[in-house]
């Protein structure tokens, strides 16, 4: 896929723009809490979750580099701008060893994103596992400043899944930049998309992407990581994570390969977010970026939106 766009018309990063979406914030109690879902899946919308104003930021994802023991640990904090370089990075376990063993979700054990802060830049990369536990990743992150490493996986000890987040820093000359600006409709790589919907901060909204190109409506979608589409929300400001996977799956009978992709998410709070779309057609993928402001919460007791539940991970 793209290793590094940009969009000038999704920093507080990839996590600023969904704090609420995967749980790298929980805070810590006294005593252990009933199990529930894990904050960055959780944002999926599941029935009977918790709206996300009622949990509060805590359940925000990917602001810590530590969570329920586990550890992300990044080789090198500062890398070159501008060129090709190595992300290396392991998964500490609670006992201090790394992490070697995973539950797979969606055809990989660990999804690794990376944003700059200032959401001009998102990048979803696919490292490779070595035996002891070392991953790594070719990039290139095109401007110097600070970046946020996010890695989304689940423990094979564990069932609830965790996003760390750890800081990068590209070095050179730092210029920092405005949030982009979208509107409605983006364009990429010959492609137009639409999008429909609102983020509406403690409930669930329906989030619809449209595709087109040249005119025409793309209803051929290929299957990327076993679904037609990813979203990456993140808040601005913080580089609050949320992972949220689309309506329906290839193969299931039902689900159209475009050119609508469907998902449902909770805002965890008033401001402005960036969503990254990741979708493949022709055999490439591709990433469009929208930035989208979030409202005032929901009342107390207020009914939750009658959109269908997405798969928030």
């Amino acid at each position: 896929m793209n290793t590094a766009l940009k969009v000038t018309v999704f920093t507080a990063g990839l996590a600023a723009a969904f704090t609420a979406a995967y749980g790298v914030g929980h805070a810590v109690g006294p005593a252990p809490a009933p199990a529930r879902p894990h904050a960055a899946h959780a944002a999926h919308g599941a029935q009977g979750e918790e709206p996300a104003a009622a949990r509060g930021d805590h359940q925000v994802g990917g602001l810590q580099i530590a969570d329920r023991g586990y550890v992300l640990s990044l080789q090198r904090t500062i890398v070159p701008a501008g060129g090709p370089t190595e992300l290396s990075f392991r998964v500490l376990a609670p006992d201090g060893s790394p992490l070697t063993e995973y539950r797979p979700s969606h055809e990989k054990e660990l999804h690794l994103i990376v944003a700059n802060r200032d959401l001009t830049d998102f990048q979803h990369l696919h490292p490779v596992r070595a035996a002891d536990g070392t991953w790594t990743a070719p990039a290139t992150l095109p401007e110097a400043g600070d970046y946020r490493v996010f890695a989304d996986f689940t423990p094979a000890a564990e069932t609830d899944p965790l996003t760390l987040g750890a800081d990068l820093r590209a070095a050179g000359d730092y210029r920092p930049a405005a949030l982009p600006q979208t509107g409605r409709t983006v364009t990429v790589d010959g492609y137009t998309l639409t999008l429909a919907g609102e983020l509406t901060p403690g409930r669930p909204g329906r989030l619809a992407f449209t595709v087109s190109r040249d005119g025409r409506p793309v209803t051929d979608l290929d299957p990327y990581l076993a679904a037609y589409g990813h979203l990456v929300v993140l808040r601005a400001g913080d580089l609050g994570y949320l992972h949220v996977h689309p309506e329906g799956a290839p193969g299931d009978g039902a689900t159209a390969p475009g050119p609508e992709v469907d998902f449902t998410a909770t805002a965890p709070s008033p401001g402005e977010y960036r969503l990254f779309l990741d979708f493949r057609h022709g055999g490439a993928v591709h990433t469009a970026a929208f930035t989208l402001t979030a409202g005032a919460p929901a009342p107390t007791g207020a009914p939750a939106s009658a959109s269908a539940p997405a798969h928030q991970h």
